[in-house]
């Protein structure tokens, strides 16, 4: 058997077996009582663009792509997840303090005006999560609203 072929029968073996070492998803059952939408007012298309553009990675709700199921990419899609969360977790927004709360809307001001976000890696591939002009206006605009809602309360 050549070396070539060897490598090959390895490599597929190594991919078979990392098949069953699965990352934890990110779905909850519920909706998280400290969720944004729970918290502050919303248009229903604000709402729309939020859920559709930001919280496969910014909530504890991701709704996961078929190539979700095979490794490595699904250890990847996690890390990247846990990342996104790490940064702004829509779906724990109200259990941030107000200084918190404020800093965050106003990085994701600052992110979605400069086309930071949401990825582009991300709307290659789900190209109804992409943001017009008009929308990364409103959006903005209802993060500087829920802003001006939050600092009073900042000490």
């Amino acid at each position: 058997m050549s070396t070539t072929k060897k490598i090959l029968i390895v490599l597929l073996a190594i991919f078979i077996i990392i098949q069953f070492f699965r990352p934890e998803k990110n779905q909850s059952i519920a909706e998280s009582p400290n969720d944004i939408f729970a918290h502050y007012q919303a248009s229903e298309n604000t709402k729309q663009l939020i859920h559709t553009s930001c919280y496969d990675c910014h909530s504890n709700n991701t709704v996961y792509p078929w190539y979700a199921e095979i490794q490595p990419v699904a250890w990847w899609l996690a890390d990247h997840v846990n990342e996104g969360k790490s940064e702004l977790n829509f779906s724990e927004f109200a259990s941030y303090s107000p200084k918190k709360g404020d800093h965050k809307l106003e990085e994701l001001v600052e992110m979605i005006k400069e086309e930071e976000m949401p990825l582009k890696s991300y709307t290659l591939i789900h190209g109804d999560a992409r943001l017009s002009d008009v929308q990364r206006d409103e959006l903005s605009k209802w993060a500087e609203e829920v802003r001006a809602l939050i600092q009073p309360n900042i000490k």
